[in-house]
C-alpha cells in the first residue's frame, strides 16, 4: 500500500482533520508561498500533531543552520527540498542534523537521469515547472516506470486520480496538496476522500 503525505497544511482545523485519518506524512511550507507557515505556528501545529504522523518541512535554498534548528527544536522529522540544493547541500544539512530529506526532482517528457542528486532518504517526482514548489498538475507518469527505488510522487493528485497513479507505477508515497483543495485552502472532505481512495486500493 502507498504511503500518504498531506502537504500544506496551515492551520489547527487542518490538524483536527489529518489526526482523525492518518495519513503517513503532512507537510508544513516554510518556503514562499501561499500555504506558507511561520516556525511559530509549525510548532503549535506539531505538538497537537498525532505523534504517529510525521511531519516534512518544505524548503527553498534555505540556510542549512535554519533548517536543522527547526529539526532539532522537534517541529519537522523530514527536510524536504525544493530548490538547488545539491548533494554538498545534502550532505552536510544530514552531517549537521541528521535528519532524513527528501529532495523534489521536475520531471518533463523523460525521465531526468543525469538530473538525480545523491544522498537523499527519497525523491519526490513532480512535474517540471520554474516554479519552485508543487506544481498542482501532473504530468506524465510513465516516464517513472524505469525507476525502481522508493520515491514520492506529487503533481496534480487528487481522490479522481490516485487509484491510476498507484496501479500503475506503485509508488512509495503519493503526495497531494491543491488536490484537497477548495478556494485556496484545505478541504476536511477532500482529505478524507483522499485518504479512503488510496487505502481503498487493493494491490494485486
Amino acid at each position: 500500500m502507498s504511503k500518504i503525505k498531506i502537504c500544506g497544511l496551515s492551520r489547527v482545523c487542518d490538524i483536527a482533520v489529518v489526526n482523525r485519518v492518518k495519513p503517513d506524512f503532512v507537510g508544513f511550507v516554510f518556503a514562499p508561498s501561499r500555504r506558507r507557515v511561520d516556525v511559530k505556528t509549525a510548532a503549535a501545529l506539531k505538538q497537537i500533531l498525532d505523534p504517529g504522523i510525521e511531519a516534512a518541512g518544505v524548503f527553498v535554498n534555505e540556510d542549512i543552520a535554519v533548517v536543522s534548528e527547526i529539526y532539532r527544536n522537534g517541529i519537522i522529522d523530514l527536510a524536504q527540498l525544493h530548490g538547488d540544493e545539491d548533494d554538498e547541500y545534502i550532505r552536510r544539512l544530514k552531517a549537521d542534523c541528521g535528519c532524513k530529506v527528501i529532495k523534489a526532482v521536475g520531471v518533463g517528457d523523460v525521465f531526468p537521469v543525469s538530473e538525480l542528486p545523491v544522498g537523499a532518504d527519497y525523491l519526490l517526482f513532480d512535474a517540471l515547472s520554474a516554479r519552485r514548489g508543487g506544481t498542482g498538475r501532473a504530468f506524465d507518469w510513465t516516464v517513472l516506470k524505469c525507476y525502481g527505488l522508493p520515491y514520492f510522487l506529487a503533481g496534480g493528485l487528487s481522490s479522481g486520480n490516485a487509484a491510476d497513479a498507484i496501479g500503475l507505477l506503485r509508488p512509495f508515497c503519493v503526495d497531494v496538496s491543491s488536490g484537497v483543495e477548495t478556494g485556496g485552502v484545505k478541504d476536511a472532505n477532500k482529505i478524507i476522500e483522499f485518504v479512503n481512495t488510496v487505502r481503498g486500493i487493493i494491490h494485486e
